[in-house]
């Protein structure tokens, strides 16, 4: 996957988000998410990383994304 999908996939889910998706390792399997969305405004963060993790679990559950480092603005 690359960031160009994710940050996509992100905008789907949340369209009126700012989205940043950097690949961390350079081998697409590391990504560091950065992403302000009102939706997730009246959330906690653990909900916050919860709602984003769910984005990538398919993802997540096969390792095509291993890891995932969230930070919500």
């Amino acid at each position: 996957m690359s960031p160009e999908q994710m940050e996509k996939r992100l905008k789907d889910q949340y369209p009126n988000s700012l989205v940043a998706v950097i690949d961390l390792t350079g081998t697409s399997d590391h990504f560091e998410v950065r992403i302000k969305a009102d939706e997730l405004g009246s959330l906690t963060r653990i909900q916050r990383h919860k709602a984003i993790m769910d984005v990538f679990q398919a993802e997540l559950a096969t390792g095509e994304v291993h890891a995932l480092t969230i930070k919500t603005l």
